[in-house]
């Protein structure tokens, strides 16, 4: 271990870097490996604080975990018409990511960015996009990617259309569908607003700033 803290630092060295910023998938963890050579940022780049779903068992079993109401709209979606399927129309979904950024308040990556991603990870099956439809129109979409035995939801999109027929709970079932399907055994959320499950609880239908839209968009809290 120690040679390959060696190597990173050669490597920091080696392209003029003036530190190294980990971000660790626990948060405030210490680096028993070498604790006197990081010090805690007061700025983060990843939201510090995420849900984890659990997506094994069998899908009734998954479903029995969440409250009434998620799979109720789960089921509306679906008896409303709404359908969900993989999608590569890469400028489609750079453009809805536009609007819900423009609604939401919050940063869109480039086209160039999503294409980048898409063509690293979609080939070797580590990563997809999937869009929620209503008679052939685009309503809501999402990217995930998946590592190891976790997935994660990493950028989601919707239109202000049809907003009655639940598509984005139909759009992250597909999703963690998609996630079990490929072996893994959890779904990542992947950023929420740094409060108690209380507080989001009580307020992720009414909120939509910041990285509250993750959480309205994602549609999927109300887990047991």
């Amino acid at each position: 271990m120690i040679s390959f803290w060696g190597e990173i630092d050669n490597v920091c060295r080696k392209h003029r870097a003036i530190f190294c910023k980990l971000e660790p998938d626990t948060w405030g963890v210490n680096f028993i490996l070498h604790p006197s050579s990081f010090t805690l940022s007061k700025h983060n780049i990843q939201p510090p604080r995420t849900i984890i779903i659990d997506i094994r068992g069998s899908e009734d079993e998954i479903l029995a975990r969440m409250k009434q109401k998620t799979r109720y709209n789960i089921r509306l979606a679906e008896k409303k018409g709404v359908t969900v399927h993989a999608w590569d129309d890469l400028e489609a979904f750079h453009g809805m990511m536009l609007l819900t950024g423009g609604r939401d308040g919050f940063g869109v990556h480039s086209l160039e960015y999503y294409r980048r991603a898409y063509g690293l990870l979609h080939p070797k099956q580590m990563g997809e996009i999937l869009v929620a439809e209503y008679e052939g129109k685009p309503l809501a979409a999402l990217f995930v990617a998946r590592n190891g035995k976790r997935a994660y939801y990493l950028y989601g999109a919707s239109t202000d259309e049809e907003r009655n027929r639940m598509p984005t709970y139909l759009l992250q079932w597909e999703a963690m569908k998609w996630a079990k399907a490929h072996g893994c055994e959890e779904y990542d959320l992947w950023g929420v607003p740094d409060e108690e499950e209380a507080t989001l609880e009580a307020n992720f239908e009414s909120r939509h700033d910041g990285l509250w839209v993750s959480i309205a968009s994602s549609a999927v809290l109300a887990v047991n």
